[in-house]
């Protein structure tokens, strides 16, 4: 609950002016109760000349009125219309102001070079301005055109970081959505062992060959191998033939 401007000094003014309740000036004033009675007492707020909040245009003689009328009843304070807070408005867009606004084309040409991902809607947002002027903008009909030049809007004071960042982040989120599960992400790296001459490669190649020749040495014999016999001599002699001769010590 707001309480009246010097609440001790309207609180003094009441207790000697009024018939209101300790309970009722305290809930006003936003004081103790007790602290109201020591006013009364003179053991509080001694020295301090009460200030009417009738003249200050914070209290009414009827809203007093209707107080010492009934014990019970709550003041309330009038509402000043300079207290009360302005409502920013949401609708439409973002307001320019007139020194920054020959810098919006500028900002508009970074925003389409740097992050191709935002919506006009993203766009007109940030910068404040319309959807006609990034048209003209991208396809390079505006009538400055040789005069604009990339420049962050951020920079030039038209937004905040954390505004473009949250642009951004829901721009790419709405992007990431789109993919469908048959399509996979863009990729902007090569992995190594893709890479030909380098050792990754090269280390995939041998792993590759070594499980081929696993594979194939575990693949089933073919009916026209099955049907050969095979006798000592010829397979001793073509074990003798694998051996390699050594070197003489």
């Amino acid at each position: 609950m707001s309480a009246p401007l010097m609440p001790k000094a309207t609180a003094v003014w009441l207790v000697e002016n009024t018939s209101l309740s300790f309970r009722q000036i305290a809930d006003l004033c936003n004081l103790h109760e007790l602290e109201v009675k020591g006013i009364a007492d003179g053991d509080v707020a001694a020295g301090i000349k009460g200030m009417d909040p009738v003249t200050a245009g914070q209290l009414t003689r009827e809203e007093i009125g209707k107080g010492e009328a009934n014990a019970s009843y709550t003041l309330t304070l009038i509402t000043s219309k300079a207290n009360e807070q302005v409502k920013r408005s949401t609708a439409g867009p973002r307001y320019t102001p007139v020194s920054r606004r020959g810098d919006r084309p500028d900002a508009i040409m970074w925003l389409l070079r740097h992050h191709p991902e935002l919506p006009d809607a993203a766009i007109m947002k940030l910068v404040g301005t319309t959807k006609h002027t990034i048209a003209l903008v991208k396809e390079r009909s505006h009538w400055n055109i040789q005069a604009i030049k990339p420049v962050d809007p951020v920079t030039l004071g038209i937004c905040s970081q954390l505004e473009l960042d949250l642009a951004v982040q829901k721009a790419a989120a709405k992007g990431a959505k789109k993919i469908t599960g048959d399509e996979a992400a863009p990729r902007t790296l090569i992995p190594a062992h893709e890479v030909a001459g380098t050792a990754a490669h090269a280390a995939a190649e041998a792993e590759r060959q070594k499980v081929a020749d696993v594979a194939a040495a575990a693949a089933p014999m073919s009916d026209a191998d099955k049907d050969k016999t095979y006798n000592a001599d010829s397979v001793f002699a073509k074990l003798k033939g694998l051996n390699t001769p050594k070197d003489d010590e």
